[in-house]
């Protein structure tokens, strides 16, 4: 009987893993510390960003995000494809889980904030390893 359920568990974990709900270009893990600022989880604030466009997530991340340093808002951060090709960036409020920006990217902002992203989650997975090791 228990290796009847750990062979089902073990298949289980296959199958639950072998296959992905939405293609995914970057999924880092979070800083745990906007983690714990977050109100909402990301599956909600996912769910909200593909009801305003429908769509493939590309990439999603939990953030800082706005121009102004003393104004940035904690934000899940959504890339979203529609059918068409195009490429939308949506922010979700970390708080609130409301929309808090949207924009259409055209190829040469998408390679922009991809080197971006890339460079900060870089940033972030040595800080994640460093606090680990502590």
């Amino acid at each position: 009987m228990n290796a009847a359920f750990g062979l089902l568990s073990l298949l289980g974990i296959v199958c639950t893993t072998a296959v992905p709900t939405h293609a995914q270009e970057s999924r880092e893990r979070p800083d745990a510390k906007l983690v714990k600022k977050a109100k909402i989880t990301l599956e909600k604030a996912r769910e909200t960003a593909l009801n305003a466009v429908p769509g493939t997530v590309e990439s999603e991340e939990l953030e800082m995000e706005g121009k102004i340093p003393m104004r940035k808002k904690l934000v899940y951060s959504f890339d979203i494809r529609n059918a068409g090709g195009t490429l939308t960036e949506i922010w979700v409020g970390a708080k609130t889980g409301k929309i808090v920006h949207r924009s259409e990217e055209d190829a040469a902002a998408e390679a922009k904030e991809k080197a971006k992203d890339e460079k900060a989650n870089r940033k972030n997975n040595k800080q994640n390893e460093k606090d680990e090791d502590r």
